[in-house]
């Protein structure tokens, strides 16, 4: 009788009629609601909104800084309930879910427009299903353009990154990179800044506000910026566990996706609004700024096209069908 009890439906509701307690983990810098990293501002603007509407149901401590975990084994974590929600770079998942590199896809999104529009599209929808199958709930839907740091010339055309040895920041970014002649390294991006001031980097890939927050300047001579476009989008969703979101009422679950949809406008302005302050930042240390231009766009694309993009459509049923969709949205640069 008492095993009876313990399986029953009623007996988990109960168990969950104390407040939950939620961890939200990232690798970013750690600010505040008000200031710093846009990615830990909305988490705490997520936690502090959610506790208000579900009366305090809900409740969160937030881990910045990788302070909880690495930032790569973050994924894991959450498809294995060991983590509740996480700020995560999509293609960081790439090694366990070949399908989640279509979060930074070279020259695939090339505009904010478009990778936004990928939650009401076909490929979204279809993302959503694959991840949700992983044991994810997409919460956040962030999109963030990035720029390349350089500790020399500026990199702007695949050529500028012949011999050097580049961060790209997923499977297929790398791809890209090694047709173009550069040498990848691997490392999340709150290790960019020691791997470029030891050398171990010559230049890096990452978020407008990576450039920033991570504090690349310090270690660069040249930008380019994501101004003018650019073949570097990264998807960058705020991540529920399936397990864990299953197990909130059905209240608790609407408040958790209708907040997480309210902050997507946020984290537009704040992206755009990093890609021009990013160059500002690395002026007044006296890095060379250039932005991407459409032509230099083109030219990546084409080389994507022809490596990553077709590794990564060859992988998987799941990936080719992704990338199909995918190209559905491509805009002409």
């Amino acid at each position: 009788m008492l095993g009876a009890i313990a399986s029953s439906p009623l007996w988990m509701q109960s168990a969950w009629a104390q407040p939950a307690n939620l961890k939200i983990s990232h690798q970013f810098p750690r600010g505040s609601i008000a200031e710093g990293d846009f990615r830990d501002r909305l988490c705490r603007m997520f936690a502090a909104e959610v506790e208000k509407r579900t009366r305090g149901g809900i409740k969160f401590s937030i881990y910045p800084d990788s302070t909880l975990m690495p930032a790569n084994t973050q994924f894991s974590a959450l498809r294995s309930s060991k983590l509740d929600m996480a700020l995560v770079p999509l293609s960081y998942a790439g090694g366990e879910s070949p399908e989640a590199n279509i979060g930074l896809m070279p020259a695939l999104v090339t505009s904010y427009e478009q990778g936004y529009g990928w939650k009401n599209a076909p490929v979204g929808r279809e993302l959503s299903r694959i991840l949700g199958e992983q044991g994810l709930v997409i919460v956040s839907w962030i999109w963030q353009a990035g720029g390349v740091a350089s500790r020399g010339a500026p990199i702007v055309d695949p050529e500028d990154a012949r011999g050097l040895k580049v961060r790209g920041g997923s499977r297929e970014m790398d791809l890209l990179l090694q047709d173009a002649g550069a040498t990848v390294v691997n490392l999340p991006s709150n290790e960019i800044q020691a791997a470029l001031r030891s050398g171990a980097l010559d230049a890096a890939l990452t978020s407008s506000t990576s450039l920033i927050s991570f504090r690349l300047q310090e270690s660069a001579r040249s930008l380019t910026t994501a101004r003018g476009g650019s073949y570097w989008f990264m998807f960058e969703p705020l991540l529920m566990s399936r397990t864990v979101y299953d197990r909130l009422s059905k209240e608790q679950q609407a408040a958790v996706m209708a907040v997480g949809a309210d902050l997507e406008r946020f984290a537009l302005q704040a992206a755009r609004a990093d890609d021009a302050a990013v160059a500002a930042v690395y002026q007044r240390v006296g890095a060379r700024v250039i932005d991407m231009n459409p032509e230099s766009l083109r030219k990546w694309q084409d080389v994507a096209r022809n490596t990553a993009w077709k590794e990564f459509a060859g992988r998987s049923d799941n990936c080719a069908r992704l990338l199909q969709l995918a190209e559905q949205s491509i805009a002409t640069i």
